[in-house]
């Protein structure tokens, strides 16, 4: 681990809302929300009345009636991200992207160049905001674990130094939940276990982690409290897995609503493998149910592949062994992730669905949009049929 703190956690703050309140000047200082039926994004001002992401848009309204409803402008987001993006490899050559608005840098080696760590942050931060006119917040630390936590801690619009000295003192009073994969259900366990600082998991012997955690788990966050992450800023990090998920509201959909959307997501997901020249290995549907609980049901292909016709009969087939849990316990979000990415090699063997024919026809309909738009071809069954969104990401070789 280095002895320094040299690794950068950047941040924007609130990213979608933001973009928002910098293109239209009368947003500035009022509550936004992105996002008409569901909350994609919210600003401060919003979520210092509660509102929240996924939450329904009714709910949020009710929590706060005077907020601007804003639809979402991804191509804008997507514009904001490059600009942001390229000053963070204009600052150093490790970069390493999280998602479109977060990214860890290390400038351990830009000393004698551009000055210390916390210069270099403030450098960031001031040509951001010149630059693309956003707020971003910045933790630097010995670790990326670190780093993030302190830049969290920062927001909004912060740049917090953990420097080595500090770091027990930093870390061991923050709760869990600060913890990188302590999620909702994780804390819930480690709250009925009377765990609820940092400083306490911290306290465990390793084993009693593991024991009440699962071995992998309880190891990494054990290590993690106790300031233990030797993981560095990897440059050359490719994406593992793409994404797309459609929040549904409080009206329950029809099944045949929700194949409709499943097929929306598919197109969508497919047609970024072939743009970005990859294929996939496994699909995966994720569900949150009714009572708000999230399950997930996956398949592994014996040869990888970018045909809509593979993934979307999969897809489909893992939505129907999933329709008696549905019906009986409601359903709030569908998604769909393709992981196991590698590079497309098109003598890869067939799988069950004519190979030959799908690639004619994902040849043609990518044709039609490249020189027509995304939006000139779509299947018959979509016409007239809200497409929902599709969150932006980082280019492939970013």
């Amino acid at each position: 681990m280095r002895g320094e703190a040299t690794v950068l956690h950047a941040d924007l703050d609130a990213f979608y809302a933001s973009v928002e309140q910098r293109d239209a000047p009368e947003l500035r200082g009022r509550p936004v929300i992105v996002g008409g039926g569901v909350v994609l994004a919210a600003s401060y001002e919003a979520k210092a009345r509660g509102v929240r992401t996924a939450m329904g848009g009714r709910q949020a309204r009710e929590l706060c009636p005077d907020a601007v409803v804003v639809p979402p402008r991804m191509e804008a987001y997507s514009a904001a991200s490059r600009a942001v993006f390229a000053i963070f490899r204009d600052t150093t050559p490790l970069v390493e992207g999280l998602s479109i608005d977060e990214a860890f840098l290390e400038v351990g080696g830009l000393r004698r160049l551009a000055g210390t760590p916390e210069h270099i942050a403030v450098g960031l931060r001031e040509r951001v905001r010149a630059e693309v006119g956003l707020a971003i917040s910045v933790g630097v630390a010995r670790t990326k674990f670190l780093a993030k936590v302190a830049s969290a801690v920062s927001k909004p619009d912060g740049l917090l130094v953990v420097e080595p000295e500090r770091e027990q003192e930093f870390l061991l009073p923050l709760p869990v939940e600060r913890l990188w994969g302590v999620g909702a259900v994780t804390a819930e366990k480690l709250h009925r276990l009377g765990i609820h600082t940092v400083g306490q998991l911290a306290d465990l012997e390793a084993a009693t982690a593991e024991r009440l955690l699962g071995k992998a788990a309880g190891a990494h966050l054990h290590a993690l409290a106790r300031l233990r992450d030797p993981r560095p800023v990897d440059s050359t990090r490719r994406r593992g897995s793409i994404g797309s998920q459609r929040a549904l509201g409080s009206r329950p959909p029809s099944a045949g609503e929700l194949e409709l959307i499943l097929t929306q997501i598919v197109d969508r997901l497919a047609r970024r493998l072939r743009d970005h020249d990859r294929v996939c290995r496994t699909v995966v549907l994720r569900l949150r149910y009714g009572d708000f609980a999230k399950a997930t049901r996956s398949r592994t292909f014996p040869a990888p592949t970018d045909r809509t016709a593979v993934l979307l009969a999969v897809s489909q087939g893992l939505l129907a062994a999933a329709q008696p849990e549905i019906a009986e316990r409601g359903i709030t979000l569908i998604g769909v992730s393709l992981s196991h990415l590698g590079r497309a090699d098109r003598a890869q063997p067939e799988l069950p669905i004519d190979w030959d024919e799908g690639v004619r026809l994902d040849s043609v309909l990518d044709a039609v949009r490249d020189r027509f738009g995304a939006a000139s071809v779509a299947r018959a069954a979509q016409l007239g049929r809200d497409p929902g969104w599709s969150a932006p990401l980082l280019p492939e070789h970013e």
